[in-house]
């Protein structure tokens, strides 16, 4: 059973998280297919992405994407299974993870390349997305098929949504919660669902 978690954990921007679930969805289906997914998509501002840099990967200040990568043991097993294939990322894999995604960088980058913060936030989606399918960015050819496959996918989402209405008035969030009762709804668990065998893989 897949499951998709998406929490809004900043106050500078209301998000149409609605309308962002159908966007991960849609991108988890392209690259992902019928399997199973559990994922967590959290976006944060920039204080609590700056601790999660610190701890995590050991980097001052604040950054756009972070990725914690729980499905290694089920990569190790689909390579044994395959017969000790490379593991590139064409193989179809099973996503277990979790995406912090600062709000804060996708306005300052957005102001700096003149575009919107809803497009830098479905790209830091997919660039998420892409490091749990497979995708590596440390090295520069690995780094240049990884844009490719970023930019194409965000040009999809971008066709098949407006992305623009994931902006949300700030009116409009407060009488969505409380017509829904968000307030007073338990949040369920954090991720990962399950304790991983081992430590994360963490990505940029």
């Amino acid at each position: 059973m897949s499951e998709l978690i998406l929490r809004n954990r900043q106050r500078a921007h209301s998000v149409n998280l609605p309308l962002l679930r159908r966007v991960a969805l849609a991108l988890l289906a392209e690259l992902f297919g019928p399997e199973n997914h559990e994922l967590g998509v959290y976006l944060v501002a920039a204080p609590e992405m700056m601790r999660l840099n610190e701890r995590f990967l050991n980097h001052q200040g604040s950054t756009d994407v972070i990725t914690f990568d729980y499905s290694e043991k089920a990569r190790r097993a689909s390579r044994r299974s395959a017969g000790g294939s490379s593991g590139r990322p064409g193989a179809r894999l099973a996503l277990r993870g979790e995406i912090f995604i600062c709000l804060d960088e996708a306005v300052a980058q957005a102001r700096r390349f003149r575009g919107t913060w809803q497009s830098e936030l479905v790209r830091y989606l997919v660039h998420g997305v892409l490091h749990l399918r497979g995708y590596d960015d440390l090295k520069p050819a690995a780094r240049r098929v990884m844009k490719r496959q970023e930019t194409r996918l965000l040009r999809r989402l971008a066709g098949g949504f407006p992305l623009q209405q994931l902006a949300k008035s700030r009116s409009s969030a407060r009488r969505a919660a409380l017509e829904c009762g968000i307030a007073k709804r338990k949040l369920p668990p954090r991720f990962p669902l399950s304790k991983p065998v081992r430590k994360p893989k963490v990505r940029p």
